[in-house]
């Protein structure tokens, strides 16, 4: 009997390896009719419901289906490299161009912008209301040693605060700094209930704030903060690996498009959640 169980477990194995491995990784969810389908990764535009409309109004007319897979910018790029998905929307400037030189991404565009803000309990114990730049905000944060929260996940949201912490001269770690390994809105919600600050998107918060009674903003305005978005796709010896991801990078680009960026959130929030290309221009 024991020996029996051996054999089917060793025979069960390989073939559980095996379909995870077709699995690939998790679609969190699906907009469109198909039957053409594209993978596409990306974080705060899927989880906010950027992505649905963007992807709804494009499938309807390509008549395909678009495949979401919730990551951050360095996962994004790292699935990209991988041939995990046909496309990306990521804010990681220095890490897209070292992959459009590379040449295993392509088809970059522009294609909006939002911009990061530093929320924090309304007591401000770390005196960061009165800071002159978002790396002397973080110096006090360090200094009061006040609980700060990172997502420690290497996306985008992580990559600009390890840039500012560098700015500040500063390698963050004790106990006031906490890694939560997770996304933006859930991050968002440690900070709100343990009473920490936390560098959030504009997007996220306009949409959140409401849900956040324990947080304000704090500090805003530096421009080392702006957020810039690119479209990317993935490429094999120099062309694009999918059809429809091209098509729906160019549509995210075109006036309709950017139409629907611009006006995003303003009918449920009172504003707009990103700001179009053409205003993220400015900040390339």
């Amino acid at each position: 009997m024991v020996r029996m169980l051996h054999s089917l477990v060793a025979i069960a194995l390989p073939m559980l390896l095996a379909t995870s491995a077709i699995a690939g990784p998790k679609v969190e969810e699906a907009y469109g009719p198909g039957p053409k389908a594209f993978t596409l990764a990306t974080g705060s535009p899927g989880e906010l419901g950027l992505l649905r409309q963007l992807g709804e109004a494009y499938c309807a007319k390509a008549g395909c289906r678009l495949n979401w897979i919730k990551a951050g910018s360095g996962q994004s790029l790292d699935m990209l490299k991988a041939g995990e998905a046909d496309m990306i929307m990521v804010h990681a400037p220095a890490a897209e161009k070292a992959a459009l030189a590379d040449g295993w991404a392509g088809c970059s565009k522009l294609i909006g912008s939002n911009e990061f803000f530093i929320v924090g309990p309304a007591s401000d114990p770390a005196g960061i209301a009165k800071a002159a730049s978002a790396a002397d905000a973080y110096a006090k944060i360090a200094a009061s040693k006040s609980p700060f929260f990172s997502r420690g996940d290497n996306s985008g949201t992580h990559k600009k605060e390890m840039d500012t912490w560098k700015d500040a001269g500063i390698q963050p770690a004790g106990d006031w700094y906490i890694i939560t390994k997770a996304f933006m809105t859930a991050t968002l919600q440690r900070a709100n209930d343990e009473g920490g600050y936390f560098m959030t998107d504009s997007s996220t918060w306009a949409a959140e704030k409401k849900n956040m009674p324990k947080l304000v903003v704090l500090f805003s305005g530096d421009k080392k903060l702006v957020n810039t978005y690119h479209a990317l796709c993935r490429q094999v010896d120099g062309k694009p690996t999918s059809e429809p991801a091209v098509g729906f990078i160019d549509f995210v680009a075109s006036p309709e498009g950017q139409r629907i960026i611009g006006s995003f959130g303003k009918d449920q929030h009172g504003e707009g959640l990103y700001n179009d290309a053409a205003y993220a221009k400015k900040y390339e």
